[in-house]
């Protein structure tokens, strides 16, 4: 099995500074690499107010957020990753660009490190193909906020060496996370038992069974959930939730897949959920309310 002393992180956004943070808290010195300046100032900043918000509620020392700071080196270069020992990459879920990525990080990255995608709902064997490496590629698919989640599904791709299968095991374990290993099929176990639920929470609204209100209320009091389904679409981002959808679909060819069309109407409007701040429910007040215009 291989030793992992240092970590490359791809993408500073909302998993992969998170994914970047826990690798540093576990003790590995981190490379997190983004496009330009801007973009990773952004997820520098979101690592440095998540562990000032450690120390404020008394889970951390100051002296241990600096430590975990000072172990995260911010890249604009992939030059900068040729010495890790595995790289992960939490880039835009579109295969193109996680295809084109990959071609470049392999030309650089000294040979024997392991690569891992955290996608949600894409082939991994379809990312290893496009490297010199198939072997020694396998998914880490963390969920969010990864700092807290415990779960990391472990994909073996079918070209996925024992030995790197079992290094991305015992990395994620050495987070501190529940490790379960699954198979490469689209939605792996969460999202493709999740993301029908949620679709089927919008399409349950369309045919009027309940608001948008009523069908989160219900779940949360009689599942049992910390949210309801339409409110969890919204803080997955429903961009993503479709993205996932059309893997699932593009796969299965079910029905219970397919995007409902008020999901398709939300993002022609550029409602993404939370994160634009309008999606089934309107997030520009003090207290989120129901979107009116749906």
């Amino acid at each position: 099995m291989a030793e992992i002393k240092k970590v490359g992180v791809l993408g500073a956004g909302l998993m992969g500074h998170a994914i970047a943070q826990v690798s540093a808290t576990a003790g590995y010195d981190v490379v997190l690499r983004e496009v330009d300046d801007d973009a990773l100032g952004q997820g520098l900043g979101r690592i440095e107010k998540q562990l000032a918000r450690a120390v404020e509620k008394g889970r951390s020392t100051q002296e241990d957020s600096d430590a975990i700071r000072g172990r995260v080196h911010g890249t604009v270069d992939y030059s900068d990753l040729a010495d890790c020992d595995l790289v992960v990459e939490a880039i835009t879920e579109s295969l193109e660009r996680k295809l084109e990525m990959w071609r470049a990080v392999d030309a650089v990255v000294k040979p024997e490190a392991v690569f891992a995608t955290n996608t949600s709902s894409l082939s991994v064997v379809d990312q290893a193909a496009a490297t010199s490496r198939p072997e020694r590629f396998v998914g880490l698919h963390y969920f969010s906020p990864a700092q807290v989640m415990k779960l990391v599904e472990v994909i073996r791709a079918v070209t996925t060496a024992d030995e790197a299968f079992d290094t991305a095991v015992a990395f994620a374990e050495s987070q501190g996370k529940l490790a379960v290993p699954t198979r490469d099929r689209s939605g792996f176990i969460v999202n493709r038992l999740l993301i029908p639920y949620m679709l089927d929470a919008i399409r349950a609204y369309e045919e009027g069974v309940g608001s948008i209100e009523q069908i989160d209320a219900a779940m949360k009091a009689g599942a049992a959930h910390p949210m309801g389904p339409l409110t969890l679409s919204d803080f997955i981002g429903l961009d993503i939730l479709a993205a996932a959808a059309d893997a699932l679909y593009e796969e299965f060819r079910e029905r219970r897949f397919a995007r409902p069309p008020t999901l398709r109407k939300m993002l022609a409007a550029g409602w993404l959920g939370k994160k634009s701040g309008m999606g089934f429910y309107d997030y520009s007040g003090e207290e989120p309310v129901r979107n009116p215009g749906i």
